[in-house]
């Protein structure tokens, strides 16, 4: 597969860093991922915004305009030879010349092939362990999924596939993707301390006319009446959650509720 790193289009195992990038040295970096139907990015602008308000957030300089950028997808889109790609784009801190201060950001895009699908979660739904953490600048994709990391190996001693990010009893979202719940007819979410998801929105608009849709905080305790859960994210799209810890939600089957948003949003990648 190839990137684009600095101006340059090559070949992956060409791209790399220098040790003094703040990226290595102090964790300082961002990133967004998105994915391709119809051989053309998804939600295109939606996802430019959020990824150039968050350099702007963490005070890096991007070198390309929306359009120029744009171009390189192309590029790399044609590079690919396959039907249908995912993007990543990357940015650090650059190479610092103390090991503090800011230097010219390193941009990378990197072009690859999407995960395969998992239809076993489909049909069993996921099991997530509550953790009670809230992200540094939920609002950015940094790099930094550093609870994720170290978590693994619980995850999978509990056969549990992500963890549900919660403090002071308010959930906030899962390690990379966002979190909702039913009440009957009644779909609730977080508006606060997440990351505000692509996919989450157009779930909520493709909810509204079909829905009751609460965006506020949401609590743990709620978990206990939720008769449906799901999260939403660029490859899960709605994917059921049936199994927060040792307590089973609703009847610990995927909901009939979570499975028309997976169809409407499947409807909305056509065309």
């Amino acid at each position: 597969m190839f990137c684009w790193f600095n101006g340059e289009i090559m070949p992956y195992e060409m791209v790399g860093l220098k040790i003094n990038d703040l990226a290595i040295l102090r964790g300082y970096g961002m990133f967004d991922y998105f994915r391709t139907y119809q051989g053309k990015p998804f939600k295109w602008d939606w996802y430019w915004e959020r990824f150039s308000n968050s350099a702007a957030k963490m005070g890096l300089d991007l070198p390309m305009s929306q359009a120029q950028t744009a171009d390189v997808l192309t590029e790399l889109y044609q590079l690919s030879r396959q039907p249908e790609v995912a993007f990543r784009f990357v940015v650090t801190g650059g190479y610092s010349p103390d090991s503090v201060a800011m230097a010219t950001p390193n941009f990378a895009i990197l072009v690859e092939n999407l995960p395969k699908d998992n239809p076993q979660a489909y049909q069993n739904g996921l099991k997530v362990i509550p953790y009670e953490f809230v992200r540094f600048m939920p609002e950015v994709k940094t790099t930094n999924y550093f609870q994720m990391v170290l978590m693994e190996k619980e995850l999978k001693a509990q056969n549990a596939q992500d963890l549900l990010f919660h403090q002071r009893g308010e959930i906030s979202e899962l390690t990379r993707s966002n979190f909702f719940i039913f009440k009957g007819d009644t779909l609730i979410t977080s508006g606060t301390n997440i990351l505000h998801g692509i996919t989450r929105r157009v779930m909520l608009e493709l909810a509204k006319s079909h829905f009751k849709v609460e965006i506020r905080p949401l609590m743990m305790a709620e978990l206990e009446t939720a008769s449906e859960a799901f999260t939403t994210s660029t490859t899960k799209w709605a994917m059921p959650v049936t199994q927060v810890g040792d307590l089973t939600i609703g009847n610990g089957k995927p909901g009939k509720r979570t499975q028309l948003l997976y169809s409407l949003f499947e409807r909305s990648t056509v065309g």
